[in-house]
């Protein structure tokens, strides 16, 4: 049995947060490089270099790619192995959330009533959190901050199994036409396959903490992937919503088992910075 006192979690959710804020994913950046040399558009050419330059000088000068650093979403996968020691998991996490958003100098948006008394929480906790025992000793931790802008262009519909695979990219690529700018294109769509109503809002955000460029380990859903990219690609919505071929810059797909009377699909759409870190403890 490994010991890990809980504020080992806290410091690391810290940083995480501002790294995942202040530093746009690797893959992401390369891939916004590329579509400069493909993007048909020069007005969509225009808006992916200005995209790049934001995304190099907030490295730069250690500040925040944009104003929204979004709602935290915390993965955490925990080794039945480790043994967690002076204080509360949850309770280190939210204080990990706190500190890396106050000392960060991050905007902090959370609400503690959704409806009628909107007051803002002061620290952007408390955290969305998803935790999971798995095999071993080690703590493998996803911070995804999620603005708003791409979160409330997502949606969920309850498809027949007769709607198949054409049901599932009508719906992807009427939902991404159907967002247009709001999401701050070029994004990346994550889809949730199966479940049930619930199950498949889980896995279509759970899909957008995977690396850019990782496709699903089923043939199967990797070619649905590409399918929908191309799709939604020919949507003409382009970078920012102003028009071009670089709409997406990657699907990613989720899926689990389902009713056999359901085809349950949710699609969460990410903005084009993409914020993301991990780490393992």
């Amino acid at each position: 049995m490994r010991e890990m006192k809980v504020k080992e979690v806290k410091e690391a959710i810290a940083k995480l947060c501002m790294d995942a804020c202040y530093y746009l994913p690797e893959g992401v950046l390369a891939k916004l490089k590329g579509a400069v040399d493909t993007e048909a558009s020069p007005l969509g050419r225009e808006i992916l270099g200005t995209i790049i330059e934001n995304a190099e000088l907030a490295k730069k000068k250690g500040v925040a790619l944009c104003q929204d650093t979004g709602l935290t979403v915390v993965y955490i996968d925990i080794g039945q192995e480790v043994h967690f020691t002076d204080g509360d998991l949850y309770e280190a996490i939210n204080a990990g959330v706190a500190k890396g958003y106050t000392e960060g100098y991050l905007r902090k948006s959370s609400v503690d009533d959704p409806l009628f008394d909107r007051k803002n929480t002061g620290d952007n906790t408390p955290a969305i959190i998803h935790c999971n025992i798995v095999p071993g000793d080690k703590v493998h931790i996803i911070i995804s901050p999620k603005g708003c802008g791409s979160e409330n262009m997502g949606a969920l519909r309850m498809l027949k199994p007769a709607d198949g695979v054409e049901g599932i990219i009508k719906f992807v690529v009427e939902t991404v036409r159907n967002a247009g700018p709001n999401p701050c294109p070029p994004i990346t769509v994550g889809v949730g396959i199966g479940g049930n109503m619930e199950k498949a809002a889980e896995l279509a955000k759970f899909s957008l903490s995977r690396n850019i460029g990782e496709h699903n380990d089923n043939p199967k859903y990797e070619q649905l992937e590409k399918k929908l990219l191309e799709e939604i690609n020919k949507t003409g919505v382009g970078p920012s919503g102003l028009g071009g071929t670089t709409t997406a810059l990657a699907v990613n797909i989720e899926y689990a088992p389902t009713h056999i009377g359901g085809l349950p699909c949710a699609v969460n759409l990410n903005c084009h910075a993409a914020r993301r870190a991990e780490i393992v403890l």
